[in-house]
């Protein structure tokens, strides 16, 4: 196995994911923060969250994009190592949500950057995130 098949075993087996609310009401960056507690307990499968993108393999977006955060999502998305995934949790970063009409809201998280899965509702249960993260994890190879 070469080095690039390391990587991606070891990033497979434990993944660090960065949790980043965009703008809205935290309805979903509290679910994320739900799947932490003991109830759900997502280190189970190795997933721990990270502080900073250049240590996540995953970055968790929850809330409206809004016209301040649009470029510090880019930048935050660029600061990641390769392979990144990305995946929108709640109904605001994948067409707006309900501050879809309000005058800051820009465009959809995927019209932003690549978007590797959705998770939607208002707020999304924190069993629909985690498995959106293990789906994540899945096509990590």
């Amino acid at each position: 196995m070469d080095f690039e098949g390391l990587k991606s075993l070891f990033r497979k087996k434990s993944p660090w994911v960065l949790a980043l609310e965009a703008g809205g009401c935290n309805g979903c960056i509290i679910e994320v923060a739900a799947c932490l507690t003991p109830r759900y307990d997502v280190e189970r499968f190795g997933i721990l969250r990270k502080p900073t993108p250049r240590h996540a393999d995953i970055l968790v977006i929850t809330g409206a994009i809004t016209h301040q955060i649009k470029d510090r999502v880019k930048r935050i998305y660029e600061q990641m190592p390769e392979p990144k995934y990305v995946i929108a949790v709640g109904a605001c970063p994948i067409k707006g949500g309900m501050l879809s009409d309000c005058y800051n809201t820009d465009t959809p998280l995927d019209e932003i950057i690549p978007v590797d899965a959705y998770v939607p509702g208002c707020p999304p249960k924190p069993e629909a995130i985690i498995d959106g993260i293990i789906k994540a994890i899945e096509a990590i190879e």
